[in-house]
C-alpha cells in the first residue's frame, strides 16, 4: 500500500534507504564499542549488513583507510565486493567504489580506500594501517589467531578505529574471546529471519535436511554449539593440533570417501590429504571435500589434490561400486598407486584409533579446516555421514599402517 502511491523516482529513493528496510540486528549498535560481531545463519543478511556499515562509515567521513579480510581473496572479491549484497552492488548513486583487482584495492569517489586481504596470509597485514575494518566469515579463517592479531595492530588510525566481524559461528577459542571482550557488541540472526529475501525451496530443503540437528543449529540458527556429548574429538584437541607448516614429509596420501550418488541431495565427496613427517608425527595438509558434484567433477578434484600435495598414494573407500571408483580415479590420475579400502567396521570404531592419536598429540593440522573440524567435533556415532571425517580417518589409517609399503622420500610443502 505504501509503495502504490509513490512515483518511480520516489520508489527508487526509498529502496536505497537502508535504514528503512534493514532489520534491527543489521544496524550498528549504539554506544561506545570497538568491535561489532554479527553472528548469523547462512543467508541471514550478514554480508548486506557489513557492506552497508562500511558505506555509512565512508559517507560520514569516519572511514578513509579500510581493511577488508575474508577467508581467501576469491571470497573477498566474490562476496564482499562483487556479490549481490557486496560493496559495489549496494552503493548509492554517485557512491559506487571502483575496484582494481590487480591492486586488491577499492576506491570510493570521496577518496576512501579499502585494501583487500586473505586470512591465508596473516603477514600481509603487517605494515598497513587502518581506521576501519570488515572481517567476513571470521570463524572459518585458516589462520584466525594470527590474522586477527595482525589486524588489531594495524587498526590504529583516526579518533575511534572500529571493526565489524560477520560470521556463522563456530565454538573456536578466538571467537569466544572476542565475544567476551568488553569492547564487543553482538547482534544475532537466523537464516529464517531473512526469509523474504531467500528462495522458498531453499528454506524448505535446509529445514528438512538440517532442522533440529546440531549442524542446523549452527549453520541456520547461528548458535554457538559447545562440545557434543560422546564426540571423539574436542575443540581443545583441535586447537592444540594447529601449526603453520609441516616439516619435510616421508609420505603423503590423499584419501577419498566417494558419494554413492550425485545431484543436489547427494552426500559430499570427502577428500583429505595428510602426510607423515620425518619426526614420526602426522600432518593434515588439506581438506578438498566437494559437495553436490558429479562423479566426473569429484574425480577431477581428487586428481587436482593429488597433484597439489604431491601425493604418493591415493586411498578410496570402495564399499559402494568399487570398480566404478577405480575407473573414475585412474582415468584422472593413471600413474598414481590406488588402494581401495573396504569398511568392515562402523565409522566410530574405525575412528577410535585416529582420535587416540590426537589425544596423544601426534597429529597436527597445517592451518584450520572449518568443515572438517566441525564434523570431527560433532560426530557421536549417529546422524549424517561425516564425509570429511571419513576421508581423514582413511588417510591417517594408511599412514599409521605398519605395512604401508611406500618408499620413503623426504619432501617439503
Amino acid at each position: 500500500m505504501l509503495l502504490a502511491g509513490l512515483s518511480a523516482d520516489e520508489k527508487t529513493e526509498l529502496l536505497a534507504r537502508w535504514r528503512f528496510w534493514a532489520r534491527p540486528e543489521q544496524l550498528a549498535p549504539e554506544g561506545d564499542w570497538t568491535t561489532w560481531v554479527f553472528l548469523g545463519g547462512r543467508g541471514a543478511g550478514k554480508t548486506r549488513a557489513g557492506a552497508e556499515w562500511i558505506h555509512e562509515e565512508v559517507r560520514a567521513g569516519r572511514a578513509g583507510q579500510i581493511a577488508l579480510i575474508a577467508e581467501t581473496f576469491a571470497d573477498a572479491r566474490d562476496v564482499m565486493i562483487e556479490g549481490v549484497s557486496g560493496l559495489i552492488e549496494t552503493a548509492g548513486e554517485g557512491e559506487r567504489p571502483f575496484f582494481e583487482p590487480s591492486k586488491r584495492r577499492l576506491t570510493w569517489p570521496n577518496g576512501a580506500v579499502a585494501l583487500v586481504f586473505s586470512a591465508e596470509d596473516p603477514e600481509s597485514l603487517r605494515g598497513p594501517q587502518f581506521d576501519c575494518a570488515w572481517a567476513d566469515e571470521f570463524a572459518k579463517w585458516r589462520y584466525v589467531e594470527e590474522t586477527f592479531s595482525m589486524l588489531q595492530f594495524a587498526l590504529r588510525l583516526g579518533e575511534r578505529p572500529r571493526q565489524m566481524v560477520t560470521t556463522t559461528p563456530r565454538p573456536i577459542p578466538a571467537l569466544k574471546r572476542l565475544l567476551a571482550d568488553p569492547g564487543t557488541r553482538v547482534t544475532r540472526a537466523s537464516t529464517f529471519a531473512n526469509s523474504t529475501n531467500l528462495a522458498g525451496s531453499f528454506l524448505a530443503e535446509v529445514a528438512r535436511r538440517y532442522g533440529g540437528t546440531m549442524l542446523g543449529r549452527q549453520e541456520l540458527d547461528g548458535e554457538i554449539i559447545e562440545e557434543v556429548k560422546g564426540a571423539l574429538w574436542t575443540r581443545a584437541m583441535i586447537d592444540r593440533a594447529l601449526v603453520r607448516e609441516a616439516p619435510p614429509l616421508a609420505r603423503i596420501v590423499v584419501a577419498v570417501d566417494p558419494p554413492v550418488s550425485s545431484g543436489p541431495n547427494a552426500d559430499a565427496c570427502g577428500i583429505v590429504a595428510a602426510g607423515k613427517g620425518e619426526d614420526e608425527r602426522f600432518y593434515v595438509l588439506a581438506d578438498r571435500t566437494i559437495e553436490r558434484a558429479s562423479p566426473r567433477e569429484w574425480a577431477a578434484r581428487v586428481a587436482e589434490t593429488v597433484s597439489m600435495v604431491k601425493a604418493d598414494r591415493l586411498i578410496a573407500e570402495a564399499n559402494q561400486g568399487g570398480e566404478l571408483v577405480r575407473n573414475l580415479l585412474l582415468r584422472e590420475e593413471a600413474d598414481l598407486p590406488l588402494k581401495l579400502v573396504h569398511a568392515r567396521l562402523g565409522k566410530r570404531l574405525r575412528a577410535l584409533p585416529i582420535a587416540a592419536l590426537y589425544e596423544q598429540g601426534r597429529v597436527s593440522h597445517v592451518g584450520g579446516f572449518a568443515g572438517l573440524e566441525d564434523e570431527m567435533c560433532s560426530f557421536d556415532g549417529e546422524g549424517k555421514s561425516p564425509d570429511r571425517m571419513d576421508a581423514l580417518v582413511w588417510a591417517l589409517t594408511e599412514l599409521t599402517a605398519a605395512d604401508a609399503g611406500a618408499t620413503a622420500r623426504l619432501r617439503t610443502l
